[in-house]
């Protein structure tokens, strides 16, 4: 059965020339009872009505369908362009160009969804960025002023202030350091140097190199049992080790006195390998998990600004691990602890 509604322009004007010319041609056979000229009259009327009918359409609906498609596509027509706004659309069923607008306005409120979501992601990014910068920035200033205006001379504060001053300069180049890391992996301007390395080696050098950190709050540090036998991975042992600083020091910092860092090592198949650091400490609360890897993002609980660092230490994780086209996820349950995990490719021969 004929559905009216899929019908083309062109079948749709003969349908109604038809509709039309049928009772004139029934009614004058009727009245002259002349089957010759009864057809005749419905050939011209069927003629006449389908090339008026067609017309109409051509000249107001399809005119206002080719509109439509101009705005969609927002460029100037090419020959290729006209030659199918003259011949491919007007055989296009109504439906079917209904069609082809839902997913342009599909499209374009994906668009715009995304734009909103990028520019309240910036207008945050920067308004944080603001905030990390201006706390060096006036307590420098602060102590500056204050020697400035004769505590220079004061021997017992003198010192301490400079001292103070030089800390949160140090914390400005780590976070200008770290800014600049993002946006060269980001980039692409860092590449990555591979090559096959023992995984278990590199984190017990990161252990032994933060050992003193860890000793300061009684932590523990240790490769879980079973997970001892060395695998070798493919990567850059750089950044890697870059990752694994990274990572222990926030375990080292979250994790709780007289507590335990624990890394486990684990070939998921044959091309690749997980690699997980855990902590016993505060744990991060289940609607902040999505959003620890992004830059400037703490919690309102615990990892706060109190425990130092740049916030972008996660962020920098995140890239390295996607610039090795691998994934990084996170454990965690508040008073539990957390553990974050990504994959690296296995050995390459």
């Amino acid at each position: 059965m004929f559905k009216i509604k899929n019908f083309s322009p062109n079948q749709l004007s003969a349908l109604t020339a038809l509709i039309l010319s049928l009772p004139i041609a029934t009614g004058y056979y009727l009245l002259q009872n002349n089957w010759a000229m009864s057809l005749m009259v419905l050939a011209i009327f069927f003629i006449g009505s389908y090339l008026l009918v067609r017309y109409v359409l051509e000249s107001f609906i399809n005119r206002k369908i080719k509109l439509i498609y101009k705005f969609i596509y927002q460029t100037k027509a090419s020959k290729r362009e006209e030659m199918y706004y003259k011949y491919i659309l007007p055989q296009k069923s109504i439906d079917e160009v209904k069609d082809d607008v839902e997913k342009w306005a599909k499209q374009r409120t994906e668009e715009i969804e995304m734009l909103e979501s990028n520019e309240a992601y910036r207008k945050q990014f920067l308004q944080n960025l603001s905030h990390e910068f201006k706390t060096p920035i006036f307590a420098i200033q602060g102590y500056v002023d204050t020697l400035l205006n004769g505590a220079i001379d004061d021997e017992a504060v003198n010192k301490k202030f400079l001292e103070n001053a030089a800390k949160n300069v140090e914390r400005m180049v780590n976070l200008v350091n770290d800014l600049d890391a993002i946006t060269k992996l980001e980039s692409g301007e860092q590449p990555l140097y591979k090559q096959n390395f023992v995984i278990q080696d590199l984190i017990k050098e990161v252990f032994e190199t933060l050992s003193i950190k860890t000793a300061q709050r009684n932590i523990k540090s240790s490769i879980k049992k079973g997970c001892e036998q060395p695998i070798t991975v493919f990567a850059d042992k750089e950044k890697i080790l870059q990752v694994l600083m990274n990572l222990v020091e926030n375990a080292t910092k979250y994790g709780k006195q007289d507590g335990h860092i624990t890394a486990s090592v684990y070939k998921t198949d044959e091309n690749h390998v997980l690699i997980e650091i855990s902590d016993d400490g505060i744990g991060i609360a289940e609607e902040h998990l999505g959003r620890i890897f992004e830059r400037f993002y703490r919690t309102d609980s615990g990892r706060s600004r109190n425990v130092g660092g740049t916030g972008l230490g996660l962020a920098i994780c995140k890239h390295i691990i996607e610039a090795h086209g691998q994934s990084i996820h996170v454990r965690s349950k508040l008073d539990v602890g957390t553990t974050i995990g990504f994959t690296l490719a296995a050995r390459k021969d």
